[in-house]
Formats: C-alpha cells, structure tokens, sequence
C-alpha cells in the first residue's frame, strides 16, 4: 500500500467517537481497496413500520430516516426480507395495500376472507384494533414473542366469552402458527438477554460474516454478510470493520454483543455504540460455557456459508468453460472464444437505424462495454 501512496491528507476531529464515525463515512463514499467493507452496504434493506399513520403499512425500505418510524434489520439481501415479511403476513393480518384506508369501501380484497387482513378498508376494525396487530408485529420483531401469544390469547378467550366463535377461530389458529413457529426458535439459557452473536470465516479474498440474533433468550433470526478488501486482514480486524459499518447502519443495538475475536479500537467503539444506544453496550468475547459454544456455532455457519459460496463460484466457473468448450467446437474455432461481441440492429434499410452492443469476455457480461448507436438521417 505505502509504495502505492502519491500524497495524503488528514481531518482533525475533537473525539474518538467522531474519528470513528468519520472513517465509517469515508469508507462508504471512496470504497478503499485497503480497507475491509460491506461489499453494497448502502443498499441493505430493512423493515420499516411507520407508527404514526393511522393504518401502519409493514414494508420494505433501504433508507433510514429520523422519523419516529420503527425500523428492523438490515438485512443481507431484498430475499431475506421477503422471507420475514412473507412470514409475517402468515402470522398477523395487517393489510399489504397501499389505498388510503376510509373505512367505506364497499368490498375487501381476498386477504380479508382468508382471514390475512382483518379489513380496515371496510370499516370491519378501528384504528385502536388495528393498531394492536402492529403492536404484536413489533413485539414479534423484537423477539418478545410470549407478550404477543399473552395478548392473542386473551383476545381470543374474550371473542369465546362474548360468542364471537369464528373470531375466537381465527384468533385460535393465528395463536397457533406463532407457536409453531415459537418452537422451531432454539431456545438459549440466555435468560432474557437480548443479543448479537457475531463471527467469521476470512477468505482469500473476501470474508464470510454470520450474525446470529437472539432476543429474550430465544435465536429469531440470523444473517451473513460479506466483507470485501480482507485479502490481508487478520479476523480481529475484519470483524472490527463489520461492527463498525453494520452498527452504523442499523437503528438497533443490543445491550451485549458476543465475538469470535476481540476487536481493535474496543473502548471507542464501545463508547460509540453506548451513545447510539442511550444506555449500556457490552462487547464480550467467551472463552468457556454455553455463550463460547453459541460463539462456536455461529463460527461453523460462517466457514459453510463460505464452503458454500467457493463451491458455488467453483460450479460456475466450471460451468463456464464447459460452455465456452461446446462454443468452441460449434463454431470450429482454434481456441475458445475469450470475448464475444453481440449485436443488435432494429433496421438494415430506410433511415432511422437503432442499433446495440454487449460484450462477454470470459463468459461473463463486461457492463461497461455496452453501448448503443444510431444511424444519422
């Protein structure tokens, strides 16, 4: 790197905290090759519920505003997301439209009959109602999933008394479903800890990040990301790098967080993180009992999520040459094809001609050598 250096220039800041958050900044906007990164960090998205409307949609979002507005996540991929949501929408019946919601519509969509929205559209619940489905998503979100099932049962236990048999059914079998899927959480004798458990398997040219999160002592979710520029990084430094970006772009921060490796700059992150959070944060590593075990085993996901993606890369580019073989032995060429150029004209006589250029070199896309071209009148 040094023999790479032209010139270089420095910031004065007044704290840690500020150096921190500024190098955070710089690392976003210039993309370093030296420095490990969130490879599209800016682009994570999240679940966002905006309290303040008097219907609250539950929805996908890649930006995080000041808003008064819950946010949940970041997740790895628009993928990951989707499976929460889709799991949700099985779980809880608040709407999925987008139509400002009047109460006066004169029929609702099939999510009310198949009882995956309990119809605000057509005057069937208040806002009080309603706003109790998103107060159990929420709950659901942050992992407290006894308060939601304490609060279904009820309900339903008030429908039954009141001989509203069918709501009291539907209430049965949504309290059901979140059982079910209560059971399939492992259970931890975290006691009601809320927790991120964070680990690593570096790569030789990325790294492979796992976090697993647990809340009120039960694992609900987990996710992995990757790190790139780690090629010479030790994983002390590249987890020290991902708590940095991935805190910076979440809202959320749990009360500990457990490492595979202690990290550098521990005191100012900690500093950092205590004052996003407005209250305690403590960085753990284990060393022995069940939280090193749980340690452990986010450290096994990550190295088979990252046996995984070498295998994949490795199909593919066998796959590849596979393919540039056939190409090869089609067209009689003296050597596999390194660069294909396509082209594609929408006229060849008359004025007015459009036509297009992409290019392939080693069986993959090259981007920015697609073009376009018009003939002039």
């Amino acid at each position: 790197m040094v023999g790479k250096v032209a010139d270089y220039e420095y910031i004065v800041t007044e704290s840690e905290q500020e150096a921190l958050i500024l190098e955070c900044n710089l690392i976003k906007e210039h993309q370093p090759p030296f420095n490990a990164r969130l490879k599209d960090d800016k682009s994570y998205p999240f679940i966002k519920i905006d309290v303040s409307e008097d219907f609250p949609q539950v929805y996908i979002t890649r930006r995080v505003n000041k808003d008064g507005s819950r946010y949940f996540g970041p997740f790895a991929s628009a993928g990951s997301v989707r499976r929460t949501l889709n799991l949700l929408k099985k779980l809880f019946p608040y709407r999925s439209c987008t139509k400002t919601i009047t109460g006066n519509d004169a029929r609702p969509c099939l999510d009310y009959h198949i009882h995956r929205c309990i119809g605000p559209c057509i005057g069937a619940v208040d806002k009080q109602e309603y706003a109790e489905v998103i107060d159990q998503v929420i709950l659901f979100l942050e992992g407290k999933t006894n308060k939601v099932v304490g609060s279904i049962k009820r309900r339903m236990l008030d429908a039954a008394d009141s001989l509203e048999f069918e709501k009291a059914a539907v209430l049965r079998d949504q309290l059901t479903a979140i059982e079910k899927v209560n059971e399939g959480q492992k259970v931890l004798h975290l006691t009601s800890e809320n927790v991120d458990v964070i680990a690593t398997a570096p790569g030789s040219r990325e790294a492979w990040v796992e976090v697993f999160f647990i809340r009120q002592g039960k694992l609900i979710g987990r996710d992995n990301f990757l790190m790139a520029g780690t090629q010479d990084d030790e994983p002390n430094k590249i987890l020290t790098a991902f708590v940095k970006q991935f805190y910076d772009a979440t809202p959320y921060v749990p009360p500990r967080i457990l490492l595979q490796h202690p990290l550098e700059e521990a005191d100012s992150i900690v500093k950092w993180l205590r004052e996003k959070r407005k209250g305690n944060v403590r960085l753990h590593v284990p060393q022995r009992g069940e939280k090193r075990r749980l340690v452990q085993m986010v450290a096994e996901n990550a190295e088979q999520g990252l046996e995984q993606l070498r295998v994949k890369q490795t199909s593919d580019t066998a796959a590849m040459d596979a393919a540039m073989l056939e190409l090869q032995e089609a067209l009689s060429l003296p050597y596999p094809p390194k660069r294909i150029e396509c082209y594609d004209i929408s006229n060849i006589q008359g004025t007015n001609a459009v036509g297009s250029m992409v290019v392939f070199e080693d069986a993959k896309p090259k981007k920015r050598t697609i073009a376009a071209f018009r003939s002039s009148p």
